[in-house]
This record gives structure tokens, C-alpha cells and sequence, in this order.
């Protein structure tokens, strides 16, 4: 980039500027995951009142604060408790947010039909978060809910998902060349 003394460069990006917005889009993620790792109950003051949860397959979309503590939030409680949140890398650009990372959690109520094991588990996750006015609009989450459930003794590939190709272990299948 060949930027002026100003921060901008020849198309009108101003740098300066892009780096103080994902320094503030980051804090306000950060003080969310805090809360969140907190145990706290009020997410208000990190969200949009119309802020949009959206999962993988399994995790559902949540429409507002409300929806998201009913749906996600307490029944997440209810199946795991003692959680310890590891981020281990956060991404800022501009209103844009993302990490990934893990939860460190013990399986101490039903999961997905799953009566509680006690077992400690890891729960991977990605998020991406778009910031607005200081505060969370939306929220992109990945949680690997099969390797949750693997950890817990239920395989939802049934022996047949892909890492079985990863050691030569299942012959890989042949298709045609397009």
C-alpha cells in the first residue's frame, strides 16, 4: 500500500482511521466474551436489541437479546457447566470481528439428547461479529457440535465421516473426471 502522511493512500483509504475502528470493534468483542466467561446474565449492554445469533446446523438463529439468552445462552448452561473460554486468536478489520477458539467445559446437564456424562470436554467454535454504533448487530457462529458429541460417546457420521481417509484407513472413492 502506498500510503501519504496523512494515512491515506491513492484510492482514499484512510488507514488511520480503519485501525482505530477495529481497535474499537475489538474491545467491544472482547468485553462481551468477558462478560460472557463472566457468567453474567445482562448481554444488553454488549448487543443490538435486534441483533441477529446465527449458528451451524444445530445451533439455530436467535433474533435479539432475549432469544438469544432463552435458546442459546441458558440451555448452553444447563448442559455445561465449570466453562473455561480460550480464544486463542481474535481478527479485527474495521466493524469486523473474529476468533476462534474453545470452551474447556464439564458436561453436567442433557446435550442434544445426551443425558449428562460429567465428562470434560472441549466445544470448538468460530465466531465472526459485525459492530455497530458499539455494539454487536450480528453474529456468525461455527461450534463443532459433532465433535461434542463424539466426546460424549455419539458419533453422527456413524463411522463414516472423512478423517477416516486421513490415515488410509477407508479407501477414498473414486468419481469422474470433470
Amino acid at each position: 500500500m502506498n500510503e501519504t502522511t496523512s494515512g491515506f493512500d491513492e484510492a482514499g483509504f484512510d488507514a488511520v482511521e480503519h485501525a482505530r475502528t477495529s481497535a474499537e470493534s475489538l474491545a467491544v468483542v472482547r468485553r462481551m466474551e468477558d462478560a460472557l466467561a463472566a457468567g453474567s446474565n445482562d448481554m444488553r449492554a454488549h448487543f443490538h436489541e435486534d441483533f441477529r445469533w446465527m449458528g451451524n446446523y444445530g445451533c439455530g438463529t436467535k433474533h435479539g437479546v432475549e432469544a438469544f439468552r432463552r435458546a442459546w445462552q441458558l440451555p448452553f448452561r444447563a448442559a455445561f457447566s465449570e466453562r473455561q473460554y480460550r480464544t486463542e486468536r481474535f481478527m479485527a478489520d474495521g466493524e469486523w470481528v473474529s476468533c476462534f477458539g474453545h470452551i474447556d467445559a464439564t458436561h453436567s446437564g442433557v446435550f442434544m439428547g445426551v443425558e449428562a456424562t460429567g465428562k470434560r470436554i472441549k466445544i470448538p467454535y468460530i465466531d465472526f461479529w459485525l459492530v455497530r454504533d458499539g455494539k454487536i448487530a450480528d453474529n456468525w457462529v461455527s461450534v463443532d457440535f459433532a465433535l461434542v458429541l463424539a466426546q460424549l460417546g455419539k458419533d453422527v457420521f456413524a463411522g463414516e465421516g472423512w478423517e477416516t481417509f486421513d490415515g488410509n484407513e477407508t479407501p477414498l472413492p473414486t468419481a469422474s473426471v470433470n
